[in-house]
């Protein structure tokens, strides 16, 4: 039965998530009944990351079986024509390795977290990004941030509901840079823990406004308490970029 990699883009904000769940419209409920309109069969389809309900991708990656052999852009098309009017596309498929899976084999995961920093309210940008309307301290939120990178237990940054087995987990970029009045967050690991990335930007935010100071992300860190961490950053502002394998 051949195996084929999807690389997916979508706009999160009318889903409640990726993961199919009772009480709401997910990305991957929707991938499957696509796959099911134009192949007639029952088929799961595997994620590499289970973005939260509003946060959006550029490069989600995916795996499926099929009974049929597919030739790898027409299973392209006839899914992105399956997918519409939905705000999902498969901008890539190719065949896999039987022993491919999107989640187990991936190395690493890239976010990206955009705040537009400004006091104007969001036009084509609401819904995807934060407005942080007080001036932002890029260089503090940068150097607090580097506390963070390495292997550490992350419980001040995790969820009550995460259902990872420990929160040990190894940071390996945290980076904050401004352009215009555009302020991204850059965040590669092989895994995170659940509400991580957001938990960790708003955080930074405090930092950057002056109510925290640049050691006080390493001693929220160090306290693996979830009351030390800052409000957890919206949905909105978050993108799964990419992920190596």
């Amino acid at each position: 039965m051949p195996r084929y990699k999807l690389v997916l883009e979508y706009d999160g904000t009318p889903f409640v998530g990726w993961q199919v769940q009772a009480g709401g419209l997910s990305v991957q409920a929707v991938l499957e009944g696509a796959v099911k309109a134009f192949s007639g069969e029952d088929r799961t389809v595997s994620g590499a990351g289970r973005t939260d309900a509003g946060v959006h991708a550029l490069g989600q990656v995916a795996h499926l079986d099929l009974g049929c052999d597919w030739r790898a852009d027409r299973l392209r098309d006839a899914l992105n024509a399956q997918l519409r009017p939905h705000p999902i596309a498969a901008v890539m498929a190719e065949k896999a390795d039987e022993g491919f899976d999107a989640r187990f084999s991936a190395k690493r995961r890239h976010y990206c977290y955009r705040i537009v920093n400004r006091r104007a309210d969001l036009t084509l940008d609401r819904g995807r990004a934060w407005r942080v309307p007080r001036t932002l301290d890029v260089p503090a939120m940068h150097e607090a941030a580097q506390a963070l990178l390495g292997q550490h237990d992350f419980t001040t940054f995790r969820a009550a509901e995460c259902q990872a087995k420990s929160p040990v987990k190894t940071l390996d970029r945290l980076d904050v840079e401004r352009s215009g009045e555009e302020v991204r967050i850059h965040a590669s690991a092989r895994s995170f823990l659940h509400h991580q990335v957001r938990s960790m930007v708003g955080s930074l935010v405090l930092v950057g406004d002056g109510k925290w100071s640049i050691g006080d992300m390493a001693d929220a860190l160090k306290a693996r308490s979830r009351p030390a961490c800052g409000p957890v950053a919206p949905p909105e502002g978050l993108y799964l970029v990419a992920v190596d394998y």
